[in-house]
């Protein structure tokens, strides 16, 4: 059996394994597929306590987990009720912040480079992080190989943070195969962050 629980947070894609586990045959086993790195830890700590094998394999930008329950997995409680035993689930905001450019301002290129190194290096450091970052156009290259931010944003994904980069941009710019950090998204699916979330914030 295998669930896609990409760009989901915690506790969703706990929550879709919980779901999952009890109805696996005898000998079969649950591959979760995921891009985000609190996900890795809360399902790495479900296999310790349901009591199962885990393979942990990487497909690009997304990571395979594969459980396979040594005995049969069953729950007297919800799965979102048991979920929280396994999540760590950070403290993030409601907005959402999307770059279309790899530099910040207009006027001097070079000192736009500077200054979004830096804004994202704040946004990685401060108390709460933003729920969601959007990169697309020219700023698909701040997700990719090369770019002077790879270790700030995934330490934002780290702390949950979800970050996407536009498919079709990547694509078309030809570096798809050097994404370093987060997962792909869509213009539709962009489009829904936008219309579904009142602080998006456009760098």
């Amino acid at each position: 059996m295998r669930v896609d629980a990409r760009n989901l947070t915690c506790p969703k894609p706990v929550v879709l394994a919980l779901e999952s586990l009890p109805k696996l045959a005898e000998g079969e086993s649950l591959e979760v597929v995921i891009n985000d790195n609190v996900a890795k830890g809360n399902l790495t700590r479900l296999a310790e306590q349901k009591k199962c094998d885990l393979e942990v394999t990487e497909e690009g930008a997304d990571t395979v987990m594969k459980f396979t329950p040594r005995e049969a997995v069953s729950s007297k409680r919800s799965a979102l009720d048991e979920a929280a035993d396994f999540c760590e689930i950070p403290d993030t905001s409601s907005s959402v912040v999307m770059f279309g450019a790899d530099h910040m301002g207009e006027g001097n290129e070079e000192l736009g480079h500077v200054l979004v190194k830096g804004l994202i290096y704040a946004l990685a450091h401060q108390e709460r992080v933003p729920k969601k970052m959007i990169f697309f156009n020219g700023g698909a290259h701040l997700t990719c190989a090369g770019s002077e931010s790879i270790e700030d944003l995934k330490e934002l994904e780290s702390r949950g943070c979800v970050i996407l980069t536009c498919g079709t941009c990547l694509d078309y710019l030809g570096i798809r195969d050097q994404l370093q950090v987060g997962g792909v998204t869509n213009l539709y699916e962009i489009a829904q962050t936008i219309s579904s979330n009142p602080g998006v914030t456009r760098i």
